[in-house]
């Protein structure tokens, strides 16, 4: 079995997140992560979990100017995820000038989408208008197509030398401009083709990618086994020794992320945030703040074992290095030099950790203790506990309180295994040296 997972597993894994479209995929939605916490800043400011400062921003009438910002940053999330895959994607083919590209993805994107509007009171139609409906969580699978669209097509064009060439003396970035001509005329024609195929059945690219594709994903993502396959798969790639939160993050992310500002329109709206109206239980905070706080596989309970409990000093002393990293939900020590990687007695604890709190989490928000989460995201390094309230308010810090708590139990036995194993081999090492 080891040599299956060694030979013929692992090498499969690492050449498919290797490859040109998912590194590029995956390097460009980190371009969206910045927007976010920026976006997540304003929006706590607009939504302050304390309602007497919330009361005293809204009446000071700053709370429509953190929205405004809020507007201009996150929910603009995939018009930035489309420029960032496209940009990376161009540089993974090997090509320096790569903004070209991210510039022609934003053009591709902007022309997908209808420029009317129907006023609702009215009724009237409002034309030249860009959608804000489409720019953020909702048009995340469209922001993905185009980016990998445009940068594949773009970097075809150049790598073939299809493109207008200036004469040497021409400054670099008039030259450049050129450069990009043929490819973005090529592209800009393509897409306005596919606008015109949906327009002629009164639809558009995104209506139909929302309703065929996106809307069954993020349902699948908001379900229970949902959560379980998450819950699973990161931890299972860690064990392997493969970064988990980045493969698993890095596909799940934008769905997750989508979710998250759907919550956040059924909000706007002034409806209740409920299942009935539509609200997602599973979202970016959902992974980040209750499957993946204090690192993957939840490794805080094990830190707190090596802490208070341990006997062999290998665990003492990793257990005084690692709680600090921990609380900023980094535990590559812990995995590492524990070992959790490819160490069979710590497999378990470190799967189920990450889905009993996953479990317990959605069961909480679905029979009402704990709300739904709304578009606040904070980075991932805000430690537990303050993550928690922040995202949430109080019952969703309480709710991750006992979530960390539970995983200590659920490392407990296994790393007292771990714990005996190792003092028996510092004594046996102490033996030998005298």
């Amino acid at each position: 079995m080891k040599e299956f997972i060694n030979e013929t597993l692992i090498p499969k894994v690492m050449r498919f997140v290797s490859t040109k479209p998912m590194v590029g995929f995956r390097n460009g939605m980190l371009y969206t992560m910045p927007f976010s916490i920026i976006g997540s800043i304003f929006l706590l400011l607009a939504n302050f979990p304390i309602k007497a400062v919330s009361v005293a921003l809204d009446n000071a009438g700053l709370t429509p100017y953190f929205n405004q910002a809020y507007g201009a940053t996150f929910a603009l999330m995939a018009i930035f995820g489309a420029m960032g895959i496209a940009i990376c994607y161009v540089k993974e083919q090997g090509i320096q000038e790569s903004l070209p590209a991210g510039m022609i993805a934003m053009a591709s994107f902007i022309l997908l989408m209808s420029s009317e509007m129907t006023e609702t009171k009215s009724g009237n139609i409002i034309e030249n208008v860009i959608n804000k409906e489409w720019t953020g969580g909702k048009g995340m699978i469209v922001g993905i197509i185009v980016g990998l669209f445009v940068g594949a097509t773009y970097a075809w064009f150049i790598k073939h030398d299809i493109r207008i060439k200036m004469p040497e003396g021409v400054p670099p970035n008039v030259a450049g401009s050129f450069t990009a001509l043929i490819p973005g005329v090529a592209i800009v024609s393509i897409t306005l083709i596919v606008y015109i195929i949906f327009d002629k059945f009164q639809t558009t690219f995104f209506d139909w990618i929302y309703k065929v594709l996106q809307t069954p994903l993020q349902g699948v993502t908001s379900s229970l086994p949902g959560v379980i396959i998450m819950g699973l798969l990161i931890p299972l790639f860690w064990f392997l020794g493969i970064h988990g939160s980045t493969i698993v993050g890095g596909i799940m992310g934008p769905l997750l992320t989508a979710n998250s500002v759907d919550n956040k329109v059924i909000l706007d709206s002034g409806k209740a945030l409920t299942l009935a109206n539509g609200g997602k239980i599973v979202t970016q905070q959902f992974l980040d703040q209750y499957m993946t706080v204090t690192g993957a596989g939840m490794t805080i309970g094990l830190v707190l074992f090596m802490v208070t409990l341990a006997k062999s000093s290998q665990y003492k002393e990793l257990g005084k290095l690692s709680i600090v990293p921990s609380l900023f939900n980094i535990n590559e020590p812990v995995i590492f030099a524990a070992p959790i990687v490819m160490n069979p007695i710590m497999f378990l604890p470190f799967v189920v950790a990450p889905v009993a709190s996953g479990l317990l989490t959605y069961f909480a928000i679905y029979i009402g203790l704990v709300p739904m989460f709304g578009g606040v995201v904070v980075p991932w390094t805000t430690p537990p506990i303050i993550s928690g309230f922040l995202v949430n308010g109080w019952q969703a810090a309480v709710l991750q309180t006992v979530c960390l708590v539970m995983t200590f139990f659920i490392y407990l036995p296994f790393a007292k295994k771990m714990d005996q194993i190792t003092v028996k081999q510092e004594q046996e090492n102490a033996a030998a040296n005298n």
